[in-house]
């Protein structure tokens, strides 16, 4: 570890722009309350099961570590190291043998046998005065750390203890965590793995805070309570910071803060281009606690409610009552706005832990098992899921939008539980809206858009999701930050399956949206308006920005912009004519040709 008076700065992947400063609060670093039960016989197995299951997160993580750690250009000889003899601590070691054997013969459940061996182990290591074992006692602490986080995730808050101000420091934060996160008391977050276009970097970007990521030796050479500067926009952190330093960050936060409250300002405005064109600017929610934000900036509504939050960070799944209860409130306290559903959509790495193992792992999650498939597999999930929906629409307008649809057939299969749905309310003599609430299809797959003329027949509307369409089209895990540099939503084949499946959406009079993370890029505004798109959605910090750009262009322009940008072939000249934004692009001058 450094000298803890020194400056340690790094440069890691920016995942949410914005400045941030506190002490850093290390993940793994306090005290994690550890419970205690005693087993029967019979779950003996199955939970020495559960030791092995977090056992292969270990390793898988611990190998993740590794990767980033070979690509570093310097300093990654120690990191590598110590994380091998990390990974052999999980292999036949006595940490793993004492625990398995507590859990046998004790009867106690796996992270109150971890930590007693852990603590074991030390006490036998310290008895020796020697500094090298001392070391080692360490290393055993930090595994066994590493090993009950993943054992505890469906029991323990992380966050629950972060003094207000602090800057968290992990090795990842998942979506499951990021949805415990309170952005007034944690400005932001670090991460030795992770990528851009993570789902928990897209909650990051939408709830406000800086991030930065990709950073393997992060943990080492931070301690808690240390001064920490995160800059999102350039993926750097600095911690232990000169005075200079910290006071040109300050400086920096100020006039952003500035900014910020200037384009607030904007709320009560029109969202309309200077040639009378109006946009429907809506937000995306990750969590009902983030609508009071996207109500203060003005959105038209909620163009994608995420409803994930039900299901994290639980033991067991939501029932109808619950799940109605929750969207009652969010439809109600937009009084009259509209409200777009979407269904469940868990898998990869938004696997919600209330399903415990039930889901099984599949060896490409991004390709597996998730969001409709899981529906249309499990259907009283789906209609548990649909009924709270339905009965939610009754007091308020309400969309149902359906995740990773890939064909006609499954919008039908869905609509068919959508009736069984209604009649079985009907029946019960539960309160509903005189029509069922209209049913769209996300488009994020390439069989999606290119049949988007085939769907748009059986849909009532269209949400792009350009995150995932991106990451399906280029065959790019946007959650790896190996090949983070790959991953690009503005790249030709995705702006061409945007275009087309907005020019379907035209051809059948059904509104289409997009809702992923270029929506809230102000530099795309001219060319996604350019495509035919009107409406957009979007995280509720980054629609004043949005909506700016939007009252000071017009709309012909617009279109010659967009028209320019989908004759290029080449990747580069496609973000250069981005970067330089629509007030900056001249339009080719006209050849005359003169009568010979």
């Amino acid at each position: 570890m450094k000298n803890k008076a020194e400056t340690y700065t790094v440069k890691g992947v920016s995942v949410s722009p914005g400045i941030a400063i506190g002490p850093a609060y290390i993940i793994g670093q306090h005290g994690v309350p550890v419970p205690e039960y005693a087993l029967k016989e019979d779950e003996i197995e199955k939970e020495l099961k559960r030791l092995q299951n977090a056992i292969s997160k270990t390793q898988r993580q611990l190998t993740q570590l590794k990767q980033k750690a070979e690509g570093m250009a310097t300093g990654s000889e120690d990191i590598i190291l110590l994380l091998d003899a990390y990974k052999g601590m999980l292999a036949g070691s006595r940490l793993i043998r004492g625990t398995e054997e507590m859990i046998r013969n004790d009867r106690v459940n796996a992270e109150f046998a971890l930590q007693r061996q852990i603590a074991a182990i030390k006490a036998s290591f310290a008895e020796m005065d020697d500094p090298y074992l001392a070391a080692r006692a360490d290393d055993v602490g930090e595994v066994g750390s590493r090993l009950i986080r993943h054992l505890l995730q469906q029991h323990y808050n992380p966050f629950a203890d972060v003094e207000p101000g602090s800057i968290v420091i992990a090795d990842e934060v998942t979506p499951a965590d990021a949805a415990l996160m309170n952005p007034h008391d944690i400005p932001g977050f670090a991460t030795v793995l992770g990528g851009a276009e993570s789902h928990a970097a897209v909650m990051a970007r939408a709830l406000g805070m800086a991030s930065v990521a990709g950073m393997p030796d992060l943990m080492h050479n931070i301690q808690n309570g240390d001064t920490v500067i995160l800059d999102g926009r350039e993926g750097l952190l600095i911690a232990r910071p000169d005075s200079a330093t910290l006071q040109n960050y300050k400086q920096e936060l100020a006039r952003k803060v500035r900014e910020d409250r200037k384009l607030m300002g904007l709320a009560d405005k029109p969202s309309i281009t200077t040639d009378g064109t109006v946009i429907t600017l809506q937000a995306n929610l990750e969590l009902p606690r983030d609508l009071d934000m996207a109500l203060e900036v003005g959105a038209a509504g909620v163009g994608l409610l995420r409803t994930e939050f039900m299901f994290m960070n639980r033991p067991s799944l939501p029932d109808e009552d619950e799940q109605y209860e929750a969207l009652k409130k969010i439809v109600q306290q937009l009084d009259g706005k509209p409200l777009t559903v979407r269904t469940l959509d868990v898998g990869g790495e938004k696997l919600a832990t209330a399903f415990g193992e039930s889901l099984g792992e599949s060896v490409n999650p991004a390709l597996g098992l998730r969001a409709i498939r899981i529906g249309l597999r499990e259907p009283k999930l789906l209609e548990t899921q649909l009924a709270a929906i339905v009965r939610a629409a009754a007091h308020g307008p309400v969309r149902i939008l359906i995740p990773m649809v890939s064909s006609v057939g499954q919008i039908r299969q869905v609509r068919e539980h959508l009736m069984q749905v209604e009649r079985r309310l009907h029946r019960r003599g539960v309160k509903m809206p005189s029509h069922l609430p209209p049913l769209g299809a996300m488009i994020e797959i390439p069989s999606a858009a290119l049949s988007a003329d085939a769907l748009a027949r059986v849909c009532d509307f269209f949400a792009i999701g350009s995150n995932d369409l991106t990451q399906y089209t280029l065959a790019i895990d946007r959650g790896d930050d190996r090949v983070a540099e790959l991953y690009d939503p503005y790249h030709p084949a995705v702006l061409r399956l945007i275009q087309f499946t907005a020019a379907a959406g035209w051809r059948a009079n059904i509104p289409v949206s997009l809702c992923g993370e270029i929506a809230g890029d102000r530099r795309a505004t001219a060319l996604l308006l350019g495509l035919g798109l009107r409406e957009l959605s979007m995280g509720a910090l980054r629609l004043p920005a949005v909506k700016q750009e939007i009252r000071n262009m017009g709309m012909q322009k617009a279109s010659r912009f967009a028209e320019r940008i989908m004759s290029c072939s080449e990747d580069a000249d496609i973000h250069d004519l981005i970067r330089k934004g629509i007030e900056e692009y001249e339009e080719p001058a006209k050849v005359v040709r003169r009568k010979s």
